[in-house]
């Protein structure tokens, strides 16, 4: 079904639509000087699409919350956690709810990280919820600088990979994003390069006009043009829109913005000598309010918060102590270890980080009730060396796998399940693992870089390599006076090395 937008009319008086099945494919991108009518073109846009299709509006100034009067959109402030707003944008896609996203009152780093937060919990929807939704961003500038400037450089990040991945990856996730900026040359290229639409207003900057010029494929000569836009006017062009340069004027709205142009008004005819009363005068409102001066607290360490959250997980006052039933240890390592080994047992596991891994842990130790308190990071991630290196219990030499583990302390975290895998080989006197094989233990699918790991433990003198005849290799390790048998190292995987070795 082909949905035509009414933007209003072109140069000759004729309807000006836009196909709205193509804007969700192909994207926008308005530009235009303060004053050109870039947020009045928006709020068209918004209030004619509204019945087709769900809407989300990233709003620095709050001028689109009168849409929720009208369209009953939901406003959602932005004065919210950074996981709650996340929360929030899953829960909009789920549901469907056009929502406006007011970041009015909160400095530039704040609405950087805020819009961030809940573009990133849009696109990191569920799949079954990926229904089609316009992600409307005004000034977007602000939130896809070309150039870092006096933001803090976090929160320029993560603004714009937010932004890259709704414009370079949103289509496929059904998100639809239309951004407006007033300078083209503050807007990052590889955000504005991925819109295929383009309605350009008025702009006096010679490097503005030549980049729209550009993106219409107008000559620099008619760059010019777009000094001579009035307020409301544009140059559309697009699949969405129209196959060559189209001027279009830009009908009226039903809604208007909570901030409007400034008016002249004439001034107060007041004497000079009322003036003085008035301004140094305090009013009957002011003597009633006390300035408050005092000086911020200061920060509370990070290891006094966490004493803090642990002491409010404690019992109510009031209630009796139930007594806790005693903890198996060996039960409770038998748990632990299972819900590695499902972990383990996923074949995507080895590619991803630990932070995510151990996310997975601590749910489905949860879903085990395994009792205790969990492992933190650390521990999990030297029980995640553990068991990518295939021990079940202790080996046989007990003794020599004590050592290994005592020497793979001094590596760091990332290594130590790879030097616990060939450790092991050459504790149990098994053929060397091949590259595929440490390449997967260490979460790539690079041989050269399985290599290049060997070769540092070498150069740490944990590990001496050779090769027999058939140059297969062996890697002895003199701490722990044992070596590994000979091992194909272009093996596919563990099966086909131990396979070769038999032959």
């Amino acid at each position: 079904m082909k949905i035509g937008i009414d933007m209003g009319l072109d140069g000759g008086g004729k309807l000006a639509t836009l196909d709205l099945e193509e804007l969700l494919a192909t994207r926008l991108l308005v530009q235009g000087n303060s004053g050109s009518g870039k947020s009045h073109l928006l709020r068209r846009l918004l209030e004619q699409s509204a019945p087709w299709v769900q809407q989300c509006v990233v709003d620095p100034e709050g001028d689109f919350v009168t849409l929720a009067e009208k369209s009953g959109h939901l406003v959602v402030e932005a004065t919210r956690s950074e996981a709650e707003l996340t929360r929030i944008a899953a829960r909009v896609r789920q549901h469907r709810v056009s929502v406006v996203l007011n970041l009015e009152g909160l400095d530039v780093d704040q609405q950087m990280r805020a819009a961030a937060a809940f573009l990133g919990g849009m696109f990191d929807a569920e799949r079954d919820h990926w229904y089609p939704v316009l992600v409307v961003v005004d000034e977007a500038q602000l939130f896809a600088p070309a150039a870092a400037g006096e933001v803090a450089d976090d929160a320029r990040k993560v603004s714009l990979g937010a932004m890259t991945n709704l414009m370079c990856r949103g289509r496929k996730r059904g998100l639809a994003g239309v951004i407006a900026t007033q300078r083209l040359a503050k807007l990052a290229k590889n955000v504005a390069a991925e819109a295929s639409n383009f309605l350009m207003g008025r702009t006096f900057l010679d490097i503005d006009m030549a980049r729209a010029a550009d993106l219409l494929g107008m000559d620099r000569r008619q760059a010019e043009m777009f000094r001579d836009l009035a307020r409301g006017h544009f140059v559309a062009l697009g699949p969405a829109l129209s196959r060559r340069p189209l001027p279009i004027r830009i009908g009226e709205v039903e809604t208007a913005a909570r901030s409007t142009s400034p008016r002249l008004m004439p001034l107060p005819e007041t004497a000079p000598e009322d003036a003085a009363d008035l301004i140094f005068a305090p009013g009957p409102e002011e003597a009633r309010i006390v300035p408050r001066r005092h000086t911020p607290p200061p920060p509370t360490p990070t290891a006094d918060i966490l004493a803090q959250l642990a002491a409010s997980r404690t019992q109510p006052q009031g209630q009796a102590d139930v007594p806790q039933p005693a903890i198996d240890p060996a039960e409770r390592r038998r748990l632990l270890d299972a819900v590695m080994n499902e972990i383990l047992e996923d074949p995507d596991a080895a590619f991803r980080s630990d932070a995510v891994l151990y996310q997975d842990f601590l749910v489905r130790c949860r879903i085990r009730r395994v009792p205790g308190d969990p492992l933190a990071l650390p521990a999990f991630r030297r029980s995640l060396a553990v068991a990518r290196a295939g021990v079940d219990g202790e080996p046989a030499d007990g003794t020599a796998w004590q050592s290994a583990l005592e020497l793979s302390a001094s590596l760091p975290d990332d290594l130590q399940g790879v030097f616990l895998l060939v450790a092991r080989a050459a504790v149990d006197a098994a053929p060397c693992p091949s590259d595929a094989v440490l390449a997967r233990a260490y979460g790539t699918h690079s041989a050269r870089r399985a290599r290049r790991l060997l070769a540092f433990f070498e150069e740490r003198g944990l590990v001496v390599l050779r090769t027999d005849m058939r140059g297969w290799r062996i890697a002895a390790f003199p701490d722990l006076a044992c070596e590994t048998a000979p091992g194909n190292p272009d093996a596919a995987d563990l099966e086909s090395t131990l396979r070769h070795a038999a032959e």
